[in-house]
């Protein structure tokens, strides 16, 4: 059992739930001003990084602290009862700040539409994880710095001293994102600088192909972008995701997971000497980590009810991995699996499949989308 910090962005998200029969191919088929749309009862869950993967790591048999912002409102109120339901606590309630919430639009069909709030997730800073919850932690993950200015302003300065300052303790770190608004203040970032100061104190880097290529190659995101429809349907990992993972490597983190959706994930970790600067609480074996590449196919998901959250829930099963001594292939395996057994529930939570029913599976069989 793995002792874990899940810092980061947390918010309530709202998913109204669309009816199958409302499958279209573009959002503007559907979304018309003046139309009534009938759809059924919401689905309310918690979100962001530190609900989705660090309440996915608790249920995956970890020990985990949970460290989020919320404010002093109806939406704080209700994040923190469903947190207590799954035996977590951890919240920090900013009285001057509103609770960031999320209106996800899953139309079947299409990728999901996120509206959203940042909330009290702005003011978050390394001064709110406190000195006891680093006392015996192994591994830090933090989420989505680009909807977090304090994280993310001053050119990442805040990303960087906090992982930093973590990594000084011994404790290993892995780091995810988010997407980015264009057009805010988050969007017009230098986010490759930010993240050049800052990969060199993430062990474990698990973005999305999405959010790594609009960071990293932004005429690239911005010709696929331009094509409609899912952007990671139909990627080439060796042509579009390796060069940005090899990026990221070059940057100085340990290792990168980039998962890709429906065209799966693609793994590279680093040298020898980086693997073995890995935080030594977490005991890696660098013989097994150290100058790994691999993809990893997408399993099929025997049911589709929503996207939300999935990736976070892989990352849960990616780390969980790594902390019980894993391969970085059977980590990618284990991460690809777990995101397709997350879809089959409307929220991020409810299908999670225990580690060991995962491994079942694949050994039974389990089909990708290439076979």
């Amino acid at each position: 059992m793995g002792r874990v910090i899940s810092a980061g962005h947390i918010c309530l998200d709202i998913t109204p739930v669309f009816p199958p029969e409302r499958r279209c191919g573009h959002i503007g088929d559907l979304l018309v001003p003046g139309k009534l749309i009938q759809i059924g009862a919401a689905s309310v869950h918690t979100g962001g990084s530190v609900a989705n993967t660090g309440l996915a790591l608790k249920l995956l048999g970890n020990d985990v602290t949970l460290l989020g912002k919320i404010g002093d409102d109806a939406f704080g109120d209700m994040a923190r009862q469903i947190v207590a339901g799954y035996g977590a606590g951890g919240l920090i309630v900013d009285p001057e700040g509103s609770t960031s919430y999320s209106v996800v639009l899953a139309v079947p069909g299409i990728d999901r539409i996120f509206l959203h709030n940042p909330g009290a997730n702005d003011t978050f800073s390394a001064g709110d994880i406190p000195e006891a919850a680093l006392a015996d932690a192994q591994l830090f993950h933090f989420g989505y710095p680009p909807l977090m200015r304090r994280i993310y302003e001053n050119g990442g300065a805040g990303l960087r001293d906090m992982l930093r300052g973590v990594k000084a303790r011994g404790i290993a770190t892995s780091l995810d994102l988010a997407a980015v608004d264009p057009v805010s203040e988050a969007g017009r970032a230098d986010w490759r600088a930010i993240l050049a100061a800052a990969l060199p104190y993430v062990d474990f880097f698990v973005p999305s192909f999405e959010e790594l290529c609009f960071m990293l190659d932004r005429a690239r995101y911005d010709a696929l972008a331009a094509a409609g429809g899912d952007m990671t349907a139909q990627l080439d990992l060796a042509r579009d995701a390796a060069p940005l993972a090899e990026a990221c490597l070059a940057m100085g983190c340990g290792a990168v997971l980039v998962k890709c959706g429906l065209s799966g994930m693609l793994y590279r970790t680093g040298s020898r000497e980086r693997i073995a600067e890995i935080g030594p609480r977490l005991g890696l074996n660098a013989d097994l980590w150290a100058d790994r590449a691999g993809e990893q196919p997408c399993f099929r998901a025997e049911t589709v009810r929503s996207g939300t959250g999935a990736g976070d829930v892989s990352i849960a099963a990616y780390l969980t991995a790594v902390m019980n001594g894993e391969s970085p292939a059977a980590c990618a395996r284990l991460a690809a699996a777990e995101g397709a057994a997350s879809v089959s529930s409307y929220d991020a939570l409810g299908g999670i499949l225990p580690m060991d029913e995962l491994k079942r599976r694949i050994d039974a069989g389990w089909k990708t989308m290439e076979g």
